[in-house]
């Protein structure tokens, strides 16, 4: 999930050091669960994770990134809103960061194609 706020920063959230990746940046979110649809998943998803009641979001990008030990397919949805409030629900560190810092933060290589289409978004 890609979280916007009012003044053009990006929600990002640490990995807990035990977890795959641990210690590295990433945008909140996780897995789709059985009878979901991929909008469910990430309202619910973005509850549990940072306690943000999301009322819409829409699709920004689908990717597939392989690792040695797995293969990932990220469904990323993005919502824009004016001063989100938000809480890390699972004790994880989240810090708000401008889209141009985005690529020096030691995110996951599988989150480069989300970090490339959020510096390309443009509104009408």
């Amino acid at each position: 999930m890609v979280l916007e706020n009012h003044q053009g920063e990006i929600l990002v959230a640490k990995r807990a050091d035990y977890k795959h990746l641990g210690g590295m940046w990433e945008f909140p979110g996780g897995k789709v669960e059985q009878g979901e649809t991929q909008l469910q998943a990430i309202i619910r998803e973005t509850k549990e994770e940072i306690d943000f009641d999301l009322p819409t979001a829409i699709p920004l990008i689908t990717t597939t990134h392989e690792y040695e030990d797995l293969i990932l397919t990220l469904d990323v949805w993005y919502h824009q809103a004016n001063n989100p409030k938000v809480y890390p629900n699972e004790g994880q560190p989240l810090k708000w960061v401008k889209r141009t810092e985005l690529k020096n933060l030691g995110m996951p290589e599988a989150d480069m194609p989300t970090i490339q289409a959020i510096e390309n978004l443009t509104f009408s």
